[in-house]
């Protein structure tokens, strides 16, 4: 059985930078597991670079990297805040007795298209994956392993669709509402 032997770059990048980059991280961050998470991220990726040798200032560029992946949090981030509103958003519409109220179920009607309208605009892999989660209740794995993409893909697809939908039908209702 061979002994995997780590790249005497790696290993010294990881002794004398690891602390450093988790305290950068850690400061631009609100949770601690996140910047270890992104620290061990970087390592990685900085294992997994093929041109390590050609890296000049290797500290500037593992710099730039936790930066990039910092980058990506904060994105996420904003995603996962807007995917949360939408979902607040959309279990705030109270639920009416349409029997007693027609004009309740022709709004409920015309709602329905224009959500029909609106999801035809979507991609088909953003619809796809959309769909699966809010009306086949799937999890985002089991998107993913259906689709065949990753978890934060799906997770990509489902924010930006709610996104869409949400900003199209405010718009929409914003067109009917008297001023």
């Amino acid at each position: 059985m061979s002994r995997f032997k780590p790249d005497p770059l790696v290993a010294e990048s990881f002794r004398e930078l690891y602390t450093p980059i988790l305290h950068f991280l850690r400061k631009r961050t609100d949770n601690a597991s996140d910047a270890a998470d992104m620290t061990q991220d970087v390592f990685t990726q900085w294992l997994g670079y093929q041109d390590r040798a050609k890296v000049e200032q290797p500290r500037a560029f593992l710099f730039q990297m936790a930066r990039n992946l910092l980058r990506d949090h904060w994105r996420r981030q904003q995603v996962r805040h807007s995917v949360n509103s939408v979902q607040i958003d959309s279990e705030s519409e109270p639920l009416s007795d349409e029997r007693d109220d027609p004009m309740a179920a022709a709004h409920r009607l015309q709602r329905l298209e224009q959500l029909k309208t609106v999801l035809a605009q979507l991609s088909p892999r953003r619809r796809e994956a959309l769909m699966l989660h809010r009306f086949e209740g799937l999890s985002q794995a089991q998107i993913a392993e259906r689709m065949g993409i990753s978890v934060s893909m799906v997770e990509k697809h489902i924010a930006f669709a709610l996104l869409h939908c949400k900003q199209h039908l405010q718009r929409d209702n914003g067109k009917e509402q008297p001023k």
